[in-house]
């Protein structure tokens, strides 16, 4: 299976359009896909999808819980935190749930064993089907601070298949970066703005950090200016696709179909980019 991660510095820019026609696209060419909605905070790709039959369950993340009658206080918890979501006060751990990360270090190293990991309901996964597509979005609760272990929960049904498009969510935080780890390739959507290139900049950036290949989708290529074509010439980055701006697609959106507008209007586009990123030969083991 290839995974392949669309993610963009910034909201707006067409990440999850590029993603669902993407998907819809490979799906109508008969190749099984799954497409992977990790921006559980504002999660939409269900809205453009046909999809049916969703089974809905709950997420749960696990957060300590501490037996004060057993704690000696030696501060082991506090000291291996490194969120800080466990402090000494006079001389007694007090859990900050909203600040865990459910990594389970402080379990390990407590000597007294005063410490259990306890269930938090903290969302849900939406799982649906259609012709050789297949659908999973995370729903993170409303006030709930962490969505990384939501994401990982998400990433952990795609299972296999031909080939995983993961929608990311915005920006170059956590998030991101959760959805993005173990990607084959990624792809970073932008528009030639100056906004655009400033928040293109910041993506490469953290792609960088993570060696994982990646290229750049432009989207609305013939509006703005040449900066971001500059840039990626200046730093040798691959500009594996453009789509042209269109009032059409606008109107689509608002309609909820422009994934299918997308799959038959740049029909090439797309088929250029998955027979270079989501395919993979498997008589050679690698992607075409």
């Amino acid at each position: 299976m290839m995974n392949i991660a669309i993610a963009s510095g910034k909201g707006g820019t067409g990440k999850t359009t590029v993603s669902v026609s993407l998907a819809l696209y490979m799906s109508k060419k008969g190749i099984d896909v799954t497409i992977a909605d990790c921006d559980v905070e504002e999660p939409n790709v269900d809205l453009f999808l046909k999809t049916t039959g969703k089974n809905t369950l709950a997420a749960h993340s696990l957060k300590p819980s501490v037996d004060m009658e057993k704690c000696s206080g030696c501060g082991k918890c506090q000291d291996i935190c490194a969120f800080s979501s466990i402090v000494m006060i006079k001389g007694k751990p007090l859990v900050l749930p909203d600040m865990c990360h459910s990594c389970g270090g402080c379990k390990l190293v407590c000597p007294e064993g005063a410490i259990m990991e306890i269930e938090k309901e903290i969302g849900t996964i939406e799982e649906s089907s259609g012709p050789h597509l297949r659908y999973i979005g995370g729903r993170l609760n409303i006030g709930e601070p962490m969505s990384p272990p939501l994401i990982k929960q998400v990433k952990e049904k795609i299972g296999t298949g031909a080939c995983a498009i993961i929608d990311s969510p915005p920006g170059t935080s956590c998030p991101v970066i959760e959805s993005i780890n173990g990607a084959d390739h990624i792809l970073l959507v932008t528009e030639p703005t100056p906004f655009g290139l400033n928040d293109l900049k910041l993506a490469v950036g953290m792609v960088r950090e993570t060696g994982t290949p990646f290229s750049v989708v432009i989207n609305r290529c013939d509006t703005g200016d040449d900066g971001v074509l500059q840039y990626c010439r200046d730093e040798n980055i691959d500009v594996a696709a453009s789509f042209p701006d269109s009032r059409e697609a606008a109107e689509y959106y608002s309609r909820g179909e422009v994934a299918e507008y997308f799959a038959d209007k740049f029909a090439p586009i797309l088929e250029e980019i998955s027979s270079r990123f989501c395919i993979e030969d498997s008589n050679a083991g690698r992607k075409r």
